[in-house]
């Protein structure tokens, strides 16, 4: 790969706005580069690419999640079945495909897909998917650098799938020693499950610290089914 510096230089500061860079491209070496800089990608198709980096930042400590009363009786009797990293196309396709109050398309694009899809080929780009039987109906999906784990995107076709998957997620990034979730931008829907904002300084410290404490990137499919099946 390309030295990351060159490919996203920018340092980030307090006073700089939400979007802190323009144009580029969103092939997996300079989005692992951007992310490490606390940076994503968010624009439309056709448009140039716009790289955020909200202040303050919407985030999710592991040991702070937090399961409703209604999700607990789900997660005992086991309501759905969980995998991860067996269908990351398919998830990413359903995310970018799923309706949004007040969007009147999707932002995860024709290039992004791509380069995530490179990114799931060298082990960082994680998905877990969310089954009824033999049915997919929901998912997320998300990138995994040191102990950080930077959410994208999730769906659910089914009511609860998608905080079933998500619940479970923490619950095994948290025997993986990750520190942080990165959420992004608030959200009702994770901030019922724990999720709160912090100062972008903050977030920066966190981030330089998870980041030095990078892990062999790799699929998670069998060690995921470990825990499930005898933990979980």
């Amino acid at each position: 790969m390309d030295d990351q510096n060159s490919l996203f230089p920018l340092i980030i500061g307090p006073k700089t706005g939400n979007v802190v860079a323009f144009g580029g491209d969103v092939k997996p070496d300079r989005l692992l580069a951007a992310y490490k800089k606390g940076a994503f990608p968010w624009y439309n198709e056709g448009e140039a690419i716009q790289w955020w980096s909200p202040d303050p930042r919407f985030v999710l400590y592991p040991t702070e999640l937090q399961i409703s009363h209604s999700m607990k009786p789900l997660l005992k009797k086991r309501r759905f079945r969980v995998t991860v990293d067996t269908q990351f196309e398919a998830v990413v396709s359903e995310c970018a495909r799923i309706e949004r109050h007040g969007a009147s398309g999707t932002w995860i694009t024709k290039d992004l897909h791509e380069g995530f899809v490179g990114l799931h080929g060298l082990g960082y780009a994680h998905s877990v998917e969310v089954w009824d039987g033999d049915t997919l109906v929901g998912g997320l999906y998300g990138l995994a650098i040191g102990r950080i784990f930077f959410g994208e995107s999730m769906f659910a076709r089914v009511s609860n799938a998608s905080k079933y998957g998500f619940i479970t997620l923490v619950n095994w990034l948290q025997t993986q020693g990750f520190d942080l979730i990165d959420c992004q931008m608030e959200t009702n829907h994770l901030g019922s499950l724990g999720a709160r904002s912090i100062r972008r300084t903050q977030f920066m410290k966190l981030l330089d610290r998870c980041v030095l404490q990078e892990a062999k990137p790799r699929p998670w499919t069998q060690e995921f089914e470990d825990w499930y099946f005898n933990v979980a």
